[in-house]
């Protein structure tokens, strides 16, 4: 659990935070979902550790990746129908099996309780967002939840940063997994924190975060650091 945090830098911070890999692993219902819409395809099911190196870019690329990963042809049409299909297994049960990661819960009141704003930025629908992060009990933690329909551009474009940080803060960062996250705080031009825990394509040390990070708490003191640098 984080020690007491410097409010005085903290209240003047803006943090945003990827949903899927890095707060929560939903990868043991996203494959419920995903098999449940491509199985009737005659597609084999995915599975789950599959789906980890798969997640990051929204329901859709999940479904595109499923099809060519096993050589199968997807009209565009078809992926329409199948993301929306998705989308409906998926919600049905939004947090059957998944899991909130260790120390995330102590770590985000302790950001909020040293003032600061708290943000998630995700490529997963809005829809399945909200609805995850009410089922876990993690919506009271967060001032605006920003999905790929709530911005002009979605990660790994800077506007999906910018739109999730807001305004008003003098200090800002990125919390993510993959390489969406840290394409979109480049852009954006804010530090990155990168989970070595989480779905990433490639090694999570390859993805040019400003800290790569083992333990949710270590995010509190890795922030500070890259703030207020030691002279």
């Amino acid at each position: 659990m984080p020690q007491s945090l410097d409010r005085d830098l903290f209240s003047r911070a803006s943090i945003a935070f990827d949903l899927d890999g890095t707060l929560v692993d939903t990868a043991p219902d996203l494959v419920r979902a995903l098999n449940a819409v491509i199985r009737p395809r005659g597609l084999s099911d995915v599975l789950v550790e599959d789906v980890r190196a798969m997640v990051g870019r929204g329901a859709r690329a999940l479904i595109e990746r499923a099809h060519a990963r096993q050589g199968a042809a997807l009209e565009e049409e078809t992926a329409t129908d199948l993301v929306a299909a998705f989308i409906e297994v998926y919600k049905s049960d939004v947090a059957a099996e998944s899991r909130i990661f260790p120390q995330v819960e102590d770590t985000l009141a302790a950001l909020r309780d040293a003032g600061a704003s708290l943000s998630v930025c995700t490529n997963k629908p809005s829809i399945l967002s909200d609805l995850l992060l009410q089922e876990l009990g993690l919506m009271r933690f967060f001032d605006r939840v920003i999905g790929p329909e709530r911005t002009a551009a979605k990660k790994p474009a800077a506007e999906h940063v910018h739109d999730a940080l807001g305004q008003g803060h003098e200090f800002a960062g990125m919390v993510g997994d993959s390489a969406p996250d840290a394409g979109a705080a480049r852009a954006a031009g804010v530090p990155c924190l990168i989970m070595s825990y989480g779905y990433s394509e490639q090694p999570a040390g390859s993805l040019g975060a400003d800290r790569l990070l083992d333990e949710f708490s270590h995010v509190p003191e890795s922030l500070a650091a890259l703030w207020r640098p030691n002279p």
